[in-house]
């Protein structure tokens, strides 16, 4: 996903059971290091697309949940594939958030990192480059 990207952006599991599509631009893109995200994405960050609810539609399939605790005390739901277990995107327990975070790999188009802000740095493995440039935080910003 690029500034010229056209919406809708479409997206989904890895065995296509379910599909999603976002109307507007994102209002944030975050690569994460923190080990959470790591473990999440088995790999050495995760990619998190704030996108709002009201700009996302499930289009086929039916997500599974899986809740887990924040570091802030709110729980954290998380939308996977039932059949192939692909990681889709997570919201705050309740179903009330006004922005769902898209896992960065399940969209069709890639996400462009040299725009992403980068969090936790502090956890980011060696040899991992933050372009020139881009906002980054130790941890999680305010």
């Amino acid at each position: 996903m690029t500034e010229s990207s056209t919406f809708p952006l479409k997206g989904g599991c890895q065995c296509g059971a379910i599909r999603y599509e976002i109307v507007a631009p994102p209002a944030r893109v975050y690569v994460c290091h923190c080990f959470e995200c790591r473990k999440q994405s088995a790999s050495a960050f995760g990619i998190s697309v704030w996108v709002r609810r009201t700009d996302f539609t499930l289009l086929s399939g039916r997500p599974r949940f899986w809740s887990r605790p924040t570091d802030s005390g709110r729980v954290l739901d998380c939308a996977f594939c039932p059949k192939c277990g692909s990681r889709l995107w997570h919201e705050y327990a309740g179903g009330d958030s006004k922005f769902l975070t898209i896992k960065g790999g399940s969209l069709d188009e890639p996400v462009d990192l040299n725009v992403a802000t980068h969090v936790w740095v502090k956890r980011k493995l060696p040899g991992v480059i933050i372009p020139d440039g881009v906002p980054q935080f130790s941890e999680q910003p305010s």
